[in-house]
C-alpha cells in the first residue's frame, strides 16, 4: 500500500514559487505587447502591409493565450494555497482533538464522562435520554422522541428522553417528544444547566393520542450561579382526555423561571397547565401555562412561579382553557414577589364558554373564574386579578387583587366579573340550567403599611334578553389602605342584569332579572380617606344597591361617599348606599349615593330607590355627609331622601337632607343632620318631591339640631308643591338653635 505525505509548508512554498513565475510571465508578455502588436510596414506597398498585418494578428492571438494561461495559472496556485491552509487546519484539528482525548481519557475512565465536550441527542424513535455534557465544558444533548404505535392500539407511545445535563458550564439538553399511540408518552424532562452558568432545558411535548395524551416534560433547572429555567413541555393533543403541561423549571441564583407548558387540547378534557418556575435569588417568576380547549370541560390554568428572593416579580397566571359545550377553565393564580423588592403576578383570566350550535355538551356552561392577583414583596404593588370569562351559563368572578408590599405597595385591582349567556332562542330542555348570572366582581387588594387599596372589579353583566334568572354580578369591595398612610379602594359597579324576557315567561317560572349590589369601598388606614363605594346595576324586576362608602382613616380623613343605586325597569330600584363615617378624629363623613330610579311606567307596582345617608363626621372634628336624593319612579312610588349625617364629635355641621324623589307617591326629603356638641350647624332637611293632579306632594325632611354653644338649626326642607286637587306636602320641622345663635326656620307646606 502506497502512502502520500504531504507537509503543509512545502506545499505553501511551491505556491508561492509558482506565484513568482505567474508574476515573471504576465511581466514579459506585458513588454512584448507593444513591439508585436504595432509591428510597421517595410514599405507602402501591399506585400508589406499585408505582412505587417499578418505579424499584429499573431501578437493578439499570443496575448489572449496568455492571458487564458494567466488565469489557469491564479486558480491554481490559489487552490495549492487553500490546499496548504487546510492541510494546516487538520493537522492543528487532529493535534486539538488528539490533547481533548487525552484530557478527557481520565474522567472517561473514571466517571465515563468527559471534561470538555457536548453529550450526544437520543437516537430519535427509542426515548433515549441525551448525554450529559462536559464536568467542565459542555451542553447536554436532547432527549430522543418517544416511540411511536398505531393510534388504533391500546398500547401507549414510548416516553421521550429526558434531555442530559450540563456540567459546570453550559445547556441543559431538549427533552425528546413523547410518542403518539391510543394513549400516548410524555414528553421527555428538560435537562439542567451548568452549576456555573446555563439555562435548563425545555421539557419535550407530550405525543398525541387518541385516547389519553401524555403530559408534557418538566423545564430544567438554571444554573445554580446564573441561569434561566426551562420551559415546561405542553400535554399532548388527545380525542378524549389530553395531557397536562410541564412545569417551568427553577432558575438559578440569576435567572427568571421558566415557563409552564400549555395544556393540551381535547375533544372531553383539556390538559391544565404547567406552573411556572420559580425564581432564585434575583429573577421573575416564569409564567404559568394556559389550560387547554375542550368540548367538554376546558383545562386551568397555571399558577405563576415566585419571584426572587432579592429583587423580582411574580410570575402571571395562565388563563384558563376555552370550552365550545360546557365549562371553561380557571385562570392561574399570579405568583408572589418574595424578595425586597418586585410586584405579585397578575392571575390569569378565566376561560370562556360559548355555545356551539352543531355539538350538545352538558348544561353547567360556565365561565372560568379569574386567577387572584400575586402578592407584592417587601417593597411593590400587588397582581391584578384576572377577568372572569364569559359563560353560556354563568360567568366566572374575577380574581382578587394581590396584597401591596409590606413596607410600600398599592394592592392590586380585582378583576371583572365574566358576564352571562345572552339567552335561550328556544325554550330549554328539561334539567337544563337556565341561570343566566354574571360573575361577581373581585376585591381590591389590602395595602401593607404605606400605598392606596386596590379597586374593586366591576360585576359582569346579565344575560340580555332571556327567560329565567339573569341576575348581574356583585361588585368586589376595595381593599383597605395602607396602616400607616393610604386611601380605601373603590368598590365596583353591580353589573347589569337582564332588562326584558324574549317570550312570555311560564307560570310559576324564575324570572329574577337583578342588577347586581355595588361592592363597598374600602377603608382607610392610620392617615387616609376612604374608597366611594360602587354604583349598584340595573336590571329588570330590580337594581342593585348601591355599595357603603369606606370609612375614613382611624386618626384622619374623610369618608367615601355611597354609590348610585341602580335603575330598574319594573319593580324595585336600588337604594343609594350608605356614606362612610370618619373613622378617626378629624374628617368628612361621606354623602350617601342617589336612589334608582324606575323607569317603565307600568300598573304593577313600582318603587324607586332610596337615597342613602350621610356619614358621620370626625369624632373630634369634622361635619356630616349629605343625604342622598330619592329615586324618580313613572307611576310608582318615589323613593325618599337620605338623612344628612350627624357630625358625632366637638365641632362641625350636620349634613343636609337629599330630596323625595317623583312618583305616583312622592318621596319624602331626608333628616338633616345634627351638629358637633359644642358648635356648628344643623343640615338642612331635604324637599319633598313635587305633587300632581292626582298625588299630593312629598313631606319636607326636618332640620338638623345645631350644638350647645354656638350654631343655627337646620331649616326644615319644604313640602311638595301642589300639582292640583290633591294638594301639596307639608313642610318640615326646623332645628334647634345653639346657645348663640337660633333655630331653623320651618319648611314651607307646598
Amino acid at each position: 500500500m502506497s502512502f502520500v505525505i504531504a507537509a503543509p509548508d512545502v506545499v505553501a512554498a511551491a505556491a508561492g514559487d509558482l506565484s513568482r513565475v505567474g508574476s515573471a510571465l504576465a511581466q514579459a508578455n506585458a513588454a512584448a505587447a507593444g513591439p508585436t502588436l504595432s509591428v510597421l510596414a517595410p514599405a507602402v506597398d501591399e506585400v508589406s502591409t499585408a505582412l505587417a498585418a499578418l505579424f499584429g494578428d499573431h501578437a493578439a492571438t499570443y496575448q489572449a493565450f496568455s492571458a487564458e494561461a494567466a488565469a489557469f495559472h491564479d486558480q491554481f496556485v490559489r487552490t495549492l494555497q487553500a490546499s496548504a491552509s487546510a492541510y494546516a487546519i487538520t493537522d492543528v484539528t487532529s493535534a486539538g482533538q488528539q490533547l481533548l482525548n487525552a484530557i478527557n481519557a481520565p474522567t472517561l475512565a473514571l466517571l465515563g464522562r468527559p471534561l470538555i465536550g457536548n453529550g450526544a441527542d437520543g437516537a430519535p424513535g427509542t426515548g433515549q435520554n441525551g448525554g450529559d455534557g462536559g464536568l467542565l465544558i459542555g451542553n447536554g444533548g436532547n432527549g430522543g422522541s418517544g416511540g411511536t404505535v398505531s393510534v388504533n392500539s391500546r398500547t401507549r407511545g414510548l416516553p421521550g428522553g429526558n434531555g442530559g445535563s450540563a456540567g459546570l458550564i453550559g445547556n441543559g439538553g431538549r427533552g425528546g417528544i413523547g410518542g403518539a399511540g391510543g394513549d400516548s408518552g410524555a414528553g421527555g424532562n428538560g435537562g439542567n444547566g451548568g452549576l456555573l452558568f446555563g439555562h435548563g432545558g425545555a421539557g419535550g411535548p407530550g405525543g398525541l393520542a387518541a385516547n389519553i395524551g401524555g403530559p408534557g416534560g418538566n423545564g430544567g433547572a438554571g444554573g445554580l450561579l446564573f441561569g434561566n429555567g426551562g420551559a415546561g413541555g405542553a400535554g399532548a393533543i388527545a380525542s378524549a382526555f389530553s395531557g397536562n403541561g410541564g412545569n417551568g423549571g427553577a432558575a438559578g441564583m440569576i435567572g427568571d423561571g421558566g415557563p409552564g407548558g400549555a395544556g393540551g387540547v381535547g375533544s372531553h378534557w383539556g390538559g391544565n397547565g404547567g406552573v411556572g418556575g420559580a425564581a432564585g435569588l434575583i429573577g421573575n417568576g416564569g409564567l404559568g401555562g394556559a389550560g387547554g380547549f375542550a368540548s367538554n370541560r376546558a383545562g386551568l390554568g397555571a399558577d405563576g412561579g415566585a419571584g426572587g428572593l432579592l429583587f423580582g416579580d411574580g410570575g402571571d397566571g395562565g388563563h384558563g382553557g376555552t370550552s365550545n359545550a360546557g365549562t371553561a377553565g380557571a385562570g392561574g393564580h399570579g405568583g408572589s414577589a418574595r424578595g425586597l423588592f418586585g410586584g405579585g403576578g397578575d392571575g390569569g383570566a378565566g376561560g370562556t364558554s360559548y355555545l356551539d350550535p352543531y355539538r350538545g355538551g352538558n348544561w353547567d356552561k360556565f365561565g372560568g373564574d379569574g386567577g387572584n392577583g400575586g402578592a407584592a414583596g417587601v417593597f411593590g404593588s400587588g397582581g391584578t386579578g384576572g377577568a372572569g370569562g364569559d359563560g353560556v351559563a354563568r360567568g366566572g368572578a374575577g380574581g382578587h387583587g394581590g396584597a401591596g408590599g409590606r413596607l410600600l405597595g398599592n394592592g392590586g385591582d380585582g378583576g371583572h366579573g365574566g358576564a352571562g349567556g345572552v339567552g335561550e332562542i328556544l325554550k330549554p330542555a328539561d334539567g337544563e340550567n337556565t341561570d343566566k348570572f354574571g360573575g361577581a366582581g373581585g376585591n381590591g387588594g389590602a395595602a401593607g403599611l404605606l400605598g392606596n387599596g386596590g379597586a374593586g372589579g366591576a360585576g359582569g353583566v346579565g344575560g340580555a334578553g332571556s327567560n329565567g334568572p339573569a341576575r348581574g354580578g356583585d361588585g368586589g369591595h376595595g381593599g383597605t389602605g395602607g396602616q400607616l398612610l393610604g386611601n380605601g379602594g373603590d368598590g365596583g359597579h353591580g353589573g347589569a342584569g337582564a332588562t326584558r324576557d324574549i317570550s312570555l315567561p311560564a307560570p310559576g317560572e324564575n324570572t329574577d332579572k337583578f342588577g347586581g349590589a355595588g361592592g363597598d369601598g374600602g377603608a382607610a388606614g392610620l392617615l387616609g380617606n376612604g374608597g366611594a363605594g360602587g354604583a349598584g346595576g340595573s336590571g329588570l324586576t330590580r337594581g342593585g344597591d348601591g355599595g357603603a362608602g369606606g370609612s375614613g382613616g382611624s386618626f384622619a380623613g374623610n369618608a367615601g361617599g355611597g354609590g348610585a343605586g341602580g335603575i330598574a325597569t319594573e319593580g324595585v330600584a336600588g337604594a343609594g348606599g350608605t356614606g362612610g363615617s370618619a373613622g378617626g378624629w378629624f374628617g368628612q363623613g361621606g354623602a350617601g349615593g342617589a336612589g334608582g330610579d324606575i323607569r317603565a311606567s307600568k300598573i304593577v307596582p313600582t318603587s324607586a330607590g332610596r337615597g342613602g345617608d350621610g356619614g358621620a363626621g370626625g369624632m373630634l372634628a369634622g361635619s356630616g355627609g349629605a343625604g342622598g336624593q330619592g329615586g324618580t319612579s313613572n307611576g310608582g312610588t318615589g323613593g325618599n331622601g337620605g338623612d344628612g349625617g350627624h357630625a358625632r364629635g366637638l365641632f362641625g355641621d350636620g349634613g343636609n337632607g337629599g330630596y323625595g324623589g317623583f312618583g305616583r307617591s312622592q318621596g319624602r326629603g331626608g333628616d338633616g343632620g345634627n351638629a358637633g356638641l359644642l358648635i356648628g350647624n344643623g343640615g338642612n332637611g331635604g324637599w319633598g318631591a313635587a305633587g300632581t293632579n292626582s298625588v299630593a306632594g312629598g313631606r319636607g325632611g326636618d332640620g338638623g339640631d345645631a350644638g350647645i354653644l354656638f350654631g343655627f338649626g337646620g331649616n326644615g326642607g319644604d313640602g311638595g308643591l301642589s300639582g292640583g286637587l290633591a294638594g301639596g306636602g307639608e313642610g318640615g320641622t326646623g332645628g334647634r338653635g345653639a346657645a348663640i345663635g337660633a333655630p331653623g326656620a320651618p319648611g314651607a307646606d307646598g
